[in-house]
């Protein structure tokens, strides 16, 4: 009986690792914005629902909108003046910049679907130009559809490690294969966005060289970390600046 019972254990996790990796085949997507084959199982309504959803809770982390308006039609028109220049514009996404009150905390974020925030302790430091590479990063993060991808990624992790738990009982190394896939993709992430940042920059008049700017103010806010590159979502900002130095002699000689 037992013997019998673990088989069919066996083959029940198996089936619902087949049907993850099936699921995982079909949901394949090609990217018409950045030409990349992506794993995704919503639609760009979708995106912007939750995206839409998830703003107030976001806002209100980071001690709501900063309160002046100056500033965040600075903000506005710096945002939109590169989603007007760039095929941001040919996207289904309402974009909307958002500056947040946080005076302490130094950071920028896009969720799904269009709705981009910068805080107020990043925003202080920054020029327009340089606020311009903030901004065209985060818009590549939309465009390039990278949390539609991780939440696709993490239900597929999940799925697989379901199967295994119940097969073999080894969920916990499935886990950890997912989690190491998931920080991989979001250092790919980084760099795509940054990449794309540097073209929108140009598209919009905004000399490229100033989103290295960005990367030496990140770097001095994060100098006293020393967690290794490999172990952190976000490639080194030296890592970083190569790469943009590389986008940007790329798009200097299209």
């Amino acid at each position: 009986m037992k013997r019998g019972s673990w088989k069919i254990r066996i083959f029940i996790g198996l089936a619902i690792v087949a049907f993850a990796f099936v699921q995982r085949c079909n949901n394949k997507e090609e990217n018409p914005y950045t030409n990349r084959v992506q794993n995704i199982n919503m639609s760009s309504e979708q995106e912007i629902a939750i995206g839409l959803q998830s703003k107030p809770e976001i806002t209100q982390q980071y001690g709501g909108l900063y309160p002046d308006e100056k500033l965040q039609y600075l903000v506005d028109a710096v945002g939109n003046k590169l989603v007007e220049n760039s095929i941001a514009r040919e996207t289904p996404y309402q974009y909307e910049f958002h500056l947040l009150a946080d005076p302490n905390t130094i950071n920028a974020f896009a969720l799904p679907g269009g709705q981009i925030f910068i805080t107020y302790a990043l925003f202080s430091q920054l020029t327009e130009a340089q606020l311009a590479g903030v901004l065209g990063h985060e818009i590549g993060h939309v465009i390039g559809r990278h949390s539609a991808e991780r939440i696709a990624d993490g239900s597929f992790w999940q799925t697989v490690t379901m199967g295994a738990t119940v097969g073999a009982d080894a969920g916990n190394i499935v886990g950890s294969i997912g989690q190491n896939t998931l920080l991989k993709n979001g250092r790919g992430d980084e760099l795509e966005s940054d990449d794309l940042g540097v073209l929108f920059m140009m598209q919009s008049g905004y000399d490229p060289y100033e989103m290295i700017k960005v990367m030496e103010i990140l770097k001095a806010a994060g100098g006293s970390s020393n967690v290794p590159e490999f172990q952190s979502t976000h490639p080194d900002p030296e890592n970083r600046i190569e790469k943009i130095e590389a986008s940007i002699l790329k798009y200097e000689n299209q």
